[in-house]
């Protein structure tokens, strides 16, 4: 039961039984119990050695009474294992943790638990290697090579490759940073002309910044990594801002006219190639085939010429009938042969008027009338006699062969 349950144990642990049953206890009982209690733990009995209550040197003025050397062994030993476990650490998947000893560095730890010695002797310090960090540049007004100032918001993004460069090897890195971004993008832009930074020329000139900043930094150690250069904004400033985008409206329209003749001349290009192929393919049938008829012609003369050699009187007359069929077979004209030797001519006249009439219109006949040759002057063919008296058949083949012989 409780030490102050009516009708119970009235032992009071503090030493001080209340004479009155129910009454608070004596402060200064209370106090000079608890520092008899702590000269008991460690070694120091009192002056005179007695109880508040006369008990003599058996302590009882609080439960435990005197521990001596063991007891602060062993709480020595609880505490030093508390201070060895306090060295402890675990270092999460994104992070990596630099341990210092007096402020030096000692080493870099991976993910996962370690232990260091406990303080005062090393600290650790977790670093968010892969973390990927910021820093902006608002604006910022800048002189460009052709004399030009532009106006441009900058954001760098970045992490951390080196946890202990990144520490000990540049004070305030973050600043550091911002400070070499500024100096690479001024330098950038202080050798590009305005209108690559606004148009043509702006992931040069980004990707130029990127690589001049990273090589600062490598440089310097920093144990930064630039993982990206965005631009947010770059523009002329406000006062010359309606100019500049006039200037951009016809860069645009000078664009889009390369656009149209471009595909004009996409369009235009392959069919004249087309005609061109055709034109110098007609041409090559062409030659073939007036290098076959020559070699033809040639090769007939040339066995006509061996036939003639053979039979000249022969080969006379086959070539004269064969003349004579050609230029009879393209003319209408009719010949007989009288009976006294002369020859008549007959036009069959009234078939001449009657052919029908060509597509171009040249005169009332066909094409292939002899009629087409005579112009409105000349004389009609009914003016002409009917009969003509021409020289022989024979007449004319005697004559003919006499100018061979």
């Amino acid at each position: 039961m409780a030490w102050n349950e009516p009708g119970g144990n009235n032992n009071d642990p503090w030493g001080n039984r209340n004479k009155d049953s129910g009454g608070p206890p004596d402060l200064d009982e209370v106090f000079k119990n608890l520092k008899k209690w702590f000269a008991s733990v460690s070694g120091n009995k009192g002056g005179n050695g007695s109880s508040p209550r006369g008990n003599g040197g058996s302590g009882g003025g609080l439960p435990g009474g005197n521990i001596g050397s063991k007891g602060i062994g062993l709480i020595a030993g609880i505490v030093g294992i508390v201070w060895l476990l306090s060295g402890i650490y675990v270092i999460q998947p994104a992070q990596a943790g630099v341990v210092t000893q007096f402020g030096a560095f000692v080493k870099t730890t991976t993910p996962g638990p370690h232990w260091r010695l406990p303080w005062p002797f090393q600290t650790v310090e977790k670093v968010e290697v892969e973390e990927i960090r910021s820093a902006k540049l608002t604006n910022q007004q800048i002189l460009t090579q052709d004399e030009n100032i532009v106006d441009i918001d900058l954001a760098v993004q970045y992490n951390i490759k080196s946890a202990e460069d990144y520490l000990f090897n540049v004070r305030g890195p973050d600043r550091t940073l911002e400070e070499v971004v500024e100096s690479a993008l001024r330098e950038v832009v202080g050798s590009t002309v305005l209108e690559s930074v606004l148009t043509t020329g702006r992931d040069v000139v980004w990707n130029t910044t990127l690589d001049n900043l990273q090589a600062v930094l490598d440089s310097y150690e920093a144990g930064i990594f630039i993982t990206a250069v965005n631009l947010e904004r770059a523009q002329p400033p406000e006062e010359v801002q309606e100019a500049f985008s006039d200037a951009i409206k016809a860069r645009e329209d000078k664009e889009r006219f390369v656009n149209e003749a471009q595909a004009y001349s996409n369009e235009v290009l392959p069919r004249a190639r087309g005609d061109a192929q055709r034109a110098l393919e007609e041409s090559e049938a062409y030659k073939a085939r007036v290098v076959q008829a020559a070699i033809g012609e040639s090769e007939r003369f040339l066995s006509l010429l061996g036939e003639y050699t053979k039979a000249p009187e022969v080969t006379r007359e086959r070539l004269y009938l064969e003349a004579m069929e050609t230029v009879f077979s393209q003319t209408n004209k009719v010949l007989m042969d009288g009976g006294d030797g002369n020859s008549l001519m007959y036009l069959p006249i009234d078939q001449l008027v009657n052919q029908p009439r060509n597509n171009t219109g040249d005169g009332a006949l066909g094409g292939d009338s002899p009629l087409n040759s005579l112009s409105n002057d000349s004389p009609r063919f009914s003016d002409l006699p009917q009969e003509v008296n021409l020289p022989s058949r024979d007449t004319l083949r005697s004559r003919d062969r006499g100018t061979v012989r």
